[in-house]
């Protein structure tokens, strides 16, 4: 469950989403199943966006953020949503469920075979129209869109990683402990399935994938930004320091005072930066 490859997108017919984005510019967001380049059902969110001053966004105009979500997320939460709707005054956005993760087929294989689902959801925005995309990724997303972004033609023009790990297996803090349990120990799947309603595949990876340190210099020259809180559990800032490192000129590094972990500690004023980057950066 190692190789990297594009995804494509499959036919779908759309439907109203039936969750509450947040103003739109008038357009119906739809919600829809792609699929992924090995074949799981991935299921998915566009909302158009809010309008500017009552004219309507235009995707040739306007960047579209496709939102990664972190471990046991998924499109529905209430944070994922809320930096949805955060997003949306700033352009188009796109969220979906990883495998494994809520509506979506298949199980989680941890931030492997996600980047596939990522880029499935990257070329629905693209079909979509819109000329720049941005990828936000948060905790296990921050990681997926690390390395969709060092496979050069997958299509982000801005990069934006909150939350993530620079190396894979790591196991110093305890909330790292618990998660390494979730994942490699039977009673914790079965917790992941029936507790956090996380569908977790029971193989190791074979190959290893490349770690989110080891993709950061392939992201040049694109525009990446790398955000983490000093108060962050899971991960200390020698991650985050360690991406920055590597990402060299390229990479702008935020480090957040107080801030905890993943979408569920951002508040709302990090989302706004966050947004006002972007659109700067990504034109």
């Amino acid at each position: 469950m190692g190789t990297d490859r594009a995804g494509h997108v499959a036919r779908s017919t759309f439907r109203p989403y039936s969750g509450t984005p947040g103003a739109t510019n008038g357009g119906t967001p739809l919600r829809t199943f792609l699929r992924t380049a090995d074949g799981v059902r991935i299921d998915s969110v566009y909302d158009p966006g809010n309008a500017v001053r009552g004219i309507p966004r235009e995707p040739s105009r306007d960047p579209v953020f496709v939102v990664a979500h972190g471990f046991t997320g998924n499109a529905d939460r209430p944070h994922v949503r809320r930096a949805a709707r955060a997003f949306a005054r700033y352009g188009a956005v796109v969220t979906f469920s990883f495998r494994g993760h809520g509506a979506s087929g298949g199980r989680s294989t941890v931030g492997d075979r996600e980047v596939l689902d990522l880029a499935a959801a990257v070329a629905w925005a693209r079909e979509r129209g819109h000329a720049r995309v941005v990828t936000v990724g948060f905790s296990m997303g921050g990681s997926v869109v690390l390395r969709h972004a060092a496979l050069g033609d997958a299509g982000a023009d801005a990069v934006v990683s909150v939350s993530a790990p620079a190396r894979w297996f790591y196991r110093g803090t305890a909330p790292m402990r618990r998660l390494h349990w979730l994942v490699t120990r039977p009673s914790g799947r079965l917790v992941g399935r029936y507790g956090l309603r996380t569908r977790i595949h029971h193989r190791q990876w074979t190959p290893v994938p490349l770690s989110p340190v080891e993709a950061v210099p392939r992201i040049a020259p694109t525009p990446l930004l790398i955000v983490h809180g000093d108060s962050d559990a899971y991960f200390p800032l020698d991650h985050p320091r360690t991406l920055a490192a590597a990402a060299g000129e390229h990479g702008e590094l935020w480090i957040e005072p107080g801030m905890g972990h993943a979408e569920n500690a951002a508040p709302e004023e990090l989302l706004h930066r966050i947004g006002d980057w972007a659109v700067a950066r990504a034109g």
